[in-house]
């Protein structure tokens, strides 16, 4: 049978599935997203257990009350479909979006992008202020939702920038948009960009807008990144510069600094992530559709919120339960992570964990075992060969192995 001409490529955003063995190194030994949050509560997930993800995860039993008969959130509709299952270990240092992502599209980092626990030097935040024309508050590493309960009512007061850091690689500047209109706070992020991207390495700027009343405030979805440009060719690349169109639906383009892609949609949740997903696939004939699902990380793994976490896996199982059917003969379909934040942890941030990596399509080998892979990058190589784009510079493909 021919190669499939279209692969989508759906990344759910920190859904990790156990420890990796360096994991305590990271302080994150015995950290399971999926696991622990199965264990917590029974995952009505019928579609992701139909194509096998209880193979390499911890899933635990259904719920006992099964879906209404005849409804088409039911494992039926996937029951034929053939899939290639198996978990990827991150060969990068590190345990971000940036770096995961990277490493999917054939870039493994040796060296992981510094981080700043104590916060930013004070010289490096008066070029800032300096700059941006407003003022500093926080400077330390903390949960963004509870920095902005804590500083939102003296930012709205002072006008000053809300900066904070995680244990991840990122300069994020909170603001409300009331008292900071979203282009100034971008154009903070560009300079911060210029001085704590370009000029110290650090992976990403993060625009965090937010909204509403003291001790009632939210984040908004205009959420933007300023990521560094990838540190070497990725597939991305190799697929544009082929005339492959490559569509980035999420924060895609961010995490690649826009490099590499044909079409960028930003979206304002998972819901909308995935229908753009299902208008995209009526559209675009061939290449690669590339989506990060955010949701399951910035809402419920960052506030350690289990019960909201399995709600988010049974809503996009229930998205999932649409896009298989629209599926085409010659469609590859595939499911994985970039890395965990398991909410049953006292952790707020990511952990380094195992991701899955489930493939799914009519053109696949049923019931294949992809093992433990032991990069990211093999995912990248897969479709690098898939496409006739390869060979990358990281990276065992596995497309003989999937394919009939």
């Amino acid at each position: 049978m021919a190669a499939p001409t279209r692969a989508i490529v759906i990344v759910l955003d920190s859904v990790g599935i156990g420890a990796l063995p360096d994991a305590a190194a990271y302080g994150d030994e015995g950290s399971d997203t999926l696991g622990h949050i199965a264990s917590a509560v029974p995952l009505a997930i019928p579609m992701l257990r139909a194509l096998g993800l209880g193979r390499v995860a911890a899933l635990g039993p259904p719920p006992p009350s099964p879906a209404p008969k005849g409804s088409p959130y039911g494992p039926s509709g996937v029951s034929g479909l053939p899939t290639a299952v198996g978990r990827m270990a991150e060969a990068s240092a590190g345990k971000d979006s940036v770096t995961g992502h990277w490493e999917m599209m054939g870039v493994v980092l040796d060296r992981a992008f510094p981080v700043f626990p104590n916060g930013f030097s004070a010289d490096l935040l008066a070029e800032f202020s300096r700059q941006t024309g407003r003022g500093v508050l926080g400077n330390k590493a903390a949960s963004g939702t509870v920095i902005i309960d804590e500083l939102g009512p003296d930012h709205m007061t002072t006008g000053k920038w809300i900066v904070y850091t995680s244990a991840d690689s990122v300069f994020q500047i909170a603001a409300h948009e009331s008292i900071v209109p979203v282009p100034e706070l971008y154009r903070a992020c560009e300079v911060a960009y210029r001085l704590a991207g370009e000029g110290l390495g650090i992976g990403r700027v993060i625009a965090r807008p937010f909204v509403g009343r003291p001790g009632q405030f939210k984040r908004t979805a205009n959420r933007r990144d300023f990521a560094l440009p990838p540190k070497g060719e990725t597939l991305l690349d190799r697929l544009t510069a082929a005339s492959r169109h490559v569509v980035a639906i999420g924060k895609i383009e961010d995490l690649f600094a826009g490099r590499g892609i044909s079409t960028a949609i930003h979206t304002a949740s998972d819901d909308d992530g995935m229908d753009t997903v299902l208008a995209q696939m009526a559209s675009v004939n061939d290449g690669l559709i590339f989506t990060n699902l955010v949701d399951f990380d910035t809402q419920y793994g960052h506030r350690n919120d289990i019960a909201g976490y399995a709600q988010n896996l049974e809503r996009f199982d229930r998205r999932l339960a649409e896009v298989l059917p629209r599926l085409r003969h010659d469609d590859l379909l595939v499911v994985t992570a970039d890395h965990g934040n398991d909410p049953a942890t006292p952790s707020t941030d990511h952990s380094r964990e195992y991701v899955p990596v489930i493939a799914a399509g009519a053109r696949v080998r049923a019931n294949t075992d992809l093992g433990t892979r032991q990069t990211f990058a093999d995912l990248g190589q897969t479709l690098a060969d898939l496409f006739g784009v390869g060979p990358l510079v990281h990276g065992t493909s596995f497309l003989n192995e999937i394919l009939q």
